[in-house]
């Protein structure tokens, strides 16, 4: 893939530094001269200085040919302002966005913004989850925040131990995607028996998660 960064702080850096190791092509944009500059010492030529919230930089850094730009600075105006142009003016296959107010997630996805991350809502899931549900932990989002990505270690005294995923009284609007078993990922078949020490990978709508929850775990 060929996939342009905007914002060159830890998440673009560290973002930029694993795609490039996997093999990518990647090109991180920082409109901070000082940054950009330390950036280019160490990564050399796939650092360019400006501003992705102008035409001209996005376009002299190979927008119309990206497979993914992804909006990571600091700001949630300029991330969204990147995301528009990289769009609606670029064409880009793929845009992807960090949010910073999980308030602006609703107006990112009205404006066609429809894959953000927004590391406040998570880590307030997470604390709220934990305190509430104990084992069951929210790992990630989809298609802003309508679907929930959950994990639950299943225990000797968890209910559904014994039980195939078939079996399990789950929500209308829950599925079981997958078991991680012993470092090995299973995919969640109906036949498959849960075990403890098993864990459990999940979709489920949010208004959903407490009941699944009391289901794998009791």
């Amino acid at each position: 893939m060929y996939v342009i960064i905007a914002g060159g702080g830890d998440v673009g850096y560290h973002l930029a530094k694993a795609l490039y190791q996997q093999g990518n092509e990647v090109l991180l944009l920082e409109k901070n001269r000082r940054r950009a500059s330390e950036l280019g010492e160490e990564m050399g030529d796939r650092v360019m200085y400006g501003d992705a919230c102008e035409v001209r930089i996005l376009n002299e850094a190979g927008a119309r040919r990206a497979d993914v730009v992804v909006a990571a600075t600091g700001d949630d105006e300029d991330n969204l302002i990147i995301c528009q142009l990289a769009q609606s003016y670029f064409g880009a296959k793929r845009i992807l966005s960090v949010v910073r107010d999980p308030r602006h997630e609703a107006l990112f996805f009205r404006l066609g913004v429809k894959e953000t991350i927004c590391s406040t809502r998570f880590i307030f899931n997470l604390l709220e989850q934990e305190v509430e549900c104990g084992e069951v932990l929210p790992i990630g989002a989809l298609n802003r925040g309508q679907i929930e990505i959950i994990e639950a270690e299943i225990t000797e005294e968890s209910p559904v131990v014994g039980k195939t995923i078939g079996e399990l009284l789950l929500p209308a609007d829950a599925l079981i995607s997958a078991v991680v078993r012993q470092g090995n990922t299973l995919l969640g078949v109906s036949g498959l028996a849960l075990q403890p020490g098993d864990t459990v990978i999940a979709l489920t709508k949010p208004a959903s998660e407490k009941q699944l929850a009391k289901v794998l775990t009791g």
